[in-house]
């Protein structure tokens, strides 16, 4: 059995935590609670201290210097790529691609991979709850090549309909590119079912792994997908580092990317040739402090353990889940707490979402609103926007008692108004 998480523990390592908000014009303020975590988690003591660490003492280019301190940096760098690799049990450091984010690793697969592979009539799948960053790089793909590209549906509860893959893959498909587990239904999508059939009529399987990598065990071997994106501000590090994991296999038939400085063997006048994995992939001057804090950033949450921090988020889903179906005029988006990650949306009756979230940090509670880089999914929903709350490893039941309370008085106060 899971050890539950020491939370006061925890959350002595983050700072930004012991804020208090004066918004609300209480004498002392109001505790922050923080549960915008899909969109950026903040960060424990141990990875800012490793980046001024870094900084004031380790840092130089990587790579390319002789000097001692350019080769102290690119061991820290290339630690970190190791870090990254065992995290998600890639089998080769060579797998793992540094990029500012999950953006760019999916934008990469598709300009590199899609742009050799796809013609006129091919077809790339994907699904209506797809974020923006796993559709508007499959769209573009389309345009330049001709390919079609087509949705698997979801039921009413924000569901894949899973038996829609008998008829949508073909031999035409070439691409199936999905969320492990969406940003605004927190729905757990199951891939490796998915990936076993996309395989079976020949196509690659494309994850975004932003909302899932941070918060469940990760084994891409065990998973056997193609390509793997996932960010480091989701996940205790900065902003600015990414990772991409790719088979090894794809990766060396990939043309680059990027043209530069750092992925080329050699470069004549009359062309270039580059270079080997993972440097191919990795053009210019790389997010050198940001990779090391990403490795920072793993090692803390190896520590804790995922088991246990999905545990943890699991039971605050659960609460929130609770709390809010007992308010009238809530509707809660997706599948119940126990089929999905600590991500809780909703609409309430009569009142815009943008004035949901305005009066929640009033009250010191941090949320999203809007549509969360999500429009189809919204429009499949029959809603403009929706509120977010997002729980991770340093929430506490006593911050969703605060966001379920807070969210009352925005119904009673609307409902005043009315």
């Amino acid at each position: 059995m899971t050890a539950p998480l020491d939370i006061e523990r925890i959350r002595a390592d983050f700072p930004i935590l012991q804020t208090r908000l004066h918004a609300n014009r209480v004498e002392g303020g109001v505790p922050l609670a923080f549960l915008d975590n899909a969109a950026s988690t903040q960060h424990p003591r141990q990875v800012i201290q490793t980046i001024v660490r870094v900084f004031e003492h380790d840092y130089a280019n990587v790579h390319r210097g002789i000097h001692s301190l350019s080769e102290r940096s690119t061991e820290l760098y290339e630690a970190a790529r190791e870090q990254a690799r065992a995290f998600i049990n890639a089998a080769d450091g060579t797998e793992i691609i540094f990029t500012r984010g999950t953006t760019e690793g999916i934008n990469l697969v598709a300009r590199s991979w899609g742009d050799s592979h796809l013609h006129p009539g091919d077809e790339i799948l994907l699904t209506e709850m797809e974020h923006h960053s796993n559709l508007v790089p499959w769209h573009q793909l389309a345009a330049r090549t001709g390919a079609i590209v087509r949705f698997v549906p979801i039921t009413v509860d924000g569901q894949l309909v899973v038996d829609a893959l008998d008829s949508l893959l073909t031999e035409r498909t070439k691409i199936v590119a999905l969320t492990h587990v969406s940003n605004v239904l927190g729905t757990i999508n199951p891939v490796e079912a998915i990936i076993e059939k996309a395989h079976s009529h020949g196509a690659i399987v494309v994850i975004d792994a932003a909302q899932s990598v941070p918060h469940l065990v990760t084994d891409v071997q065990a998973m056997h997908c193609d390509f793997l994106a996932f960010s480091g501000h989701k996940m205790l590090g900065p902003t600015g580092i990414g990772v991409l994991y790719g088979r090894r296999e794809l990766l060396e038939t990939m043309p680059p990317f990027f043209g530069g400085g750092g992925m080329i063997r050699r470069v004549g006048l009359g062309g270039y040739e580059p270079g080997d994995l993972p440097a191919k992939f990795e053009a210019g001057t790389p997010p050198i402090v940001e990779a090391i804090a990403l490795g920072t950033a793993i090692d803390y949450l190896q520590r804790l353990g995922l088991e246990a921090i999905h545990a943890h988020e699991v039971a605050l889903g659960q609460l929130a889940y609770d709390r809010l179906s007992a308010i009238q005029g809530v509707r809660l988006l997706g599948p119940g707490p126990r089929r999905k990650s600590g991500i809780i949306s909703f609409t309430l009756d009569g009142v815009h979402s943008h004035d949901v979230a305005q009066v929640l940090d009033h009250h010191g509670v941090a949320v999203r609103a809007g549509h969360h880089c999500t429009m189809p999914l919204h429009k499949r929903l029959g809603i403009a926007a929706s509120v977010r709350a997002s729980f991770y490893l340093y929430n506490t039941p006593e911050e969703i008692e605060q966001f379920a309370g807070a969210v009352n008085r925005v119904k009673h106060l609307f409902a005043r108004k009315h």
